[in-house]
């Protein structure tokens, strides 16, 4: 059996329906796990996801060429990011991006080093929020070297979990 080739490149619009199918795919998986709040009401929506192709900040994991999970990797500052409660961000000074939105198809493995791999040769500062009940992502993160900051508020009001990973070159206090 022959090694599967997995790229991570640019959404367009074109990927629009296998990116919605995706985020289904997500939601579906965080249902079957009990996590029945987080991308409830049609969240996040078409015009959100579309938004993420047309600013640049869509991406697609695909194992030779077919596409096995979407998010989107957004470049700071994030106005949802701006106040943290019960705690403070590693690092408040330097630029940082955002991952959002992340979701993969049924039976793929290895997506979230996929995607922190990709990510952290284009940053150093990465910034990153969940639900709650988003039991899965509260385990993943810690294992890929992000600390729990504190507390979020998106826009709507609805609270997340916030963490963060920075490397050597930014200032950690502790």
């Amino acid at each position: 059996m022959s090694k599967v080739q997995r790229t991570i490149r640019q959404a367009n619009e074109d990927d629009l329906p296998r990116i919605l199918e995706l985020i289904e795919y997500g939601r579906q998986k965080m249902r079957a796990v009990g996590n029945i709040e987080q991308w409830n009401n049609g969240n996040p929506t078409r015009d959100i996801l579309l938004q993420d192709i047309e600013d640049g900040n869509s991406y697609l994991v695909e194992d030779d060429g077919i596409a096995v999970a979407t998010f989107a990797f957004v470049e700071g500052p994030d106005i949802t990011y701006e106040h943290i409660y019960e705690g403070c961000w590693l690092d408040e000074m330097g630029e940082y991006y955002v991952i959002h939105r992340l979701a993969s198809a049924p039976n793929t493995h290895g997506i979230m080093k996929a995607v922190f791999d990709y990510c952290f040769t284009r940053t150093t500062n990465i910034r990153i929020d969940t639900h709650r009940q988003n039991v899965i992502m509260r385990n993943v993160l810690p294992k890929y070297g992000f600390r729990y900051c504190g507390i979020i508020y998106l826009l709507d009001g609805a609270e997340r979990l916030a963490y963060q990973r920075t490397f050597p070159s930014h200032h950690i206090h502790d």
